[in-house]
C-alpha cells in the first residue's frame, strides 16, 4: 500500500487515505453544488463559469463565490417583477373603468360619462358621493338610500358568480359550480 507523507503505519494510512477522499468528494460537491447554484441565481452564462470556475480551487473558491453571489433567485426575481405588475395594474383598474353604454374609460366616481353623458351613478341624498345603483346604503355617511332593494341571498350569490367569471374567464361555468355548491 502507499504510504502517503511517509506514515509507515497501515491504520494511521488508512485513516489519512479515507481523509483525503473524503475531502476531494467534498470538493467535487462544491463544484457541482456552486454550478448549480450559479445557474439558478445568475442569468448570464459567462458568469456562471466563472463561477464554476472559481470553485476550482479548493473549497476558497466556494466561499468567495457564496460571498459575492446575488442573494435571491432568478425565479424569485420574475415572481416579484409580476407580482409588481400585477400591482400596479389591480391599482390602474380600481381607479379606471369603462363606460357600461360607449366603453369611454370613465373613473370609479364619476357619476356621468363625460362622453355619451349617460348617468353612470346616483349621488348620495347627504353627502352627494356616487353611489352604486345596488348599494342600499350610503358606504361613506350611513344613509340609506330611497327605493334601493335589499339583496337577497340568491342574489348576493348571482353577483359573486358575475364577480368570479369576471376574475377569471378561464375557468368559465366551473367558477360558478364551486361556489353556488358553497354551503
Amino acid at each position: 500500500m502507499l504510504a502517503v507523507f511517509g506514515i509507515n503505519n497501515d491504520g494511521v494510512n488508512l485513516a489519512v487515505n479515507l481523509l483525503i477522499l473524503f475531502l476531494v468528494v467534498i470538493w467535487f460537491a462544491l463544484i457541482y453544488w456552486t454550478n448549480a447554484d450559479a445557474r439558478r441565481r445568475i442569468a448570464d452564462p459567462m458568469l456562471v463559469g466563472c463561477a464554476t470556475a472559481a470553485s476550482l480551487f479548493p473549497f476558497v473558491g466556494t466561499i468567495v463565490y457564496m460571498i459575492v453571489r446575488p442573494p435571491e433567485f432568478l425565479d424569485d426575481v420574475r415572481e416579484r417583477e409580476l407580482e409588481i405588475q400585477a400591482a400596479e395594474a389591480r391599482m390602474v383598474e380600481l381607479d379606471h373603468q369603462l363606460c357600461p353604454h360607449c366603453d369611454y374609460p370613465v373613473q370609479r366616481e364619476f357619476l356621468r360619462c363625460p362622453s355619451c353623458m349617460r348617468r353612470l351613478k346616483d349621488p348620495c341624498v347627504n353627502c352627494q358621493k356616487p353611489l352604486d345603483p345596488e348599494w342600499p346604503i350610503c358606504p361613506f355617511c350611513e344613509t340609506e338610500v330611497p327605493g334601493a332593494v335589499q339583496p337577497t341571498a340568491s342574489r348576493r350569490r348571482r353577483r359573486r358568480e358575475e364577480r368570479d367569471e369576471r376574475e377569471h374567464p378561464e375557468l368559465g361555468e366551473t367558477a360558478a359550480f364551486d361556489v353556488t355548491s358553497e354551503p
